[in-house]
């Protein structure tokens, strides 16, 4: 039986001292003590410590690369598993239908567009299931309660405060999950 995989956004710039880089840490590390999987872009900043500490707990993790970037040395040294993508779009489809719930950090131009990627994928009606969107801190609410005044029916996205909190939200939707067999999106295959 497959464990079900959390995609985490996140960005690549956080620096290895900053609480942005902890608190990354600290989730990859609940995220591996629940037995689930974490998914991620690969790379450095936030992305480098969720995945750092899911293997320093023992868990597995999926990195998912894109080769357009043209990044030396491909993924980080704590994924185990890399999947090499070509083009950006590529790269976020797979990031989504690997994913059997979301989390999305505090980050920059390319955490908002995996954010709204995925959050667009579910207010369509583009994924065949559903899998929560859960944010970690403060840093996305603004924007998420200016989207929600101008489109009260999207998807509510989970806002939790701390770790503790994005695992409870996890905990009961990935306890029926066993893989990403039912995450494929109806677009961009």
């Amino acid at each position: 039986m497959k464990s079900p995989i959390v995609t985490v956004f996140g960005s690549s710039s956080s620096q290895q001292l900053s609480s942005a880089y902890q608190g990354a840490y600290d989730l990859g590390r609940a995220i591996a003590d629940h037995g689930w999987t974490l998914c991620n872009g690969g790379y450095g900043g936030t992305m480098e410590a969720a995945a750092r500490g899911a293997v320093e707990a023992g868990g597995h993790t999926i990195g998912v690369t894109c080769l357009i970037f043209g990044r030396r040395g491909g993924a980080n040294r704590y994924i185990k598993q890399e999947v090499p993508t070509f083009d950006l779009l590529t790269r976020l489809n797979t990031l989504v239908r690997l994913g059997n719930a979301y989390v999305v950090l505090p980050g920059g131009t390319g955490t908002l567009l995996e954010l709204a990627f995925v959050w667009e994928l579910f207010n369509k009606g583009l994924l065949r299931r559903k899998a929560p969107i859960i944010l970690l801190g403060n840093h996305w609410r603004r924007l998420i309660d200016s989207i929600r005044r101008e489109q009260p029916e999207a998807l509510e996205l989970k806002i939790a405060a701390d770790v503790p909190m994005v695992i409870d939200y996890l905990r009961p939707a990935l306890q029926r999950k066993t893989g990403p067999t039912d995450a494929a999106p109806t677009v961009l295959e």
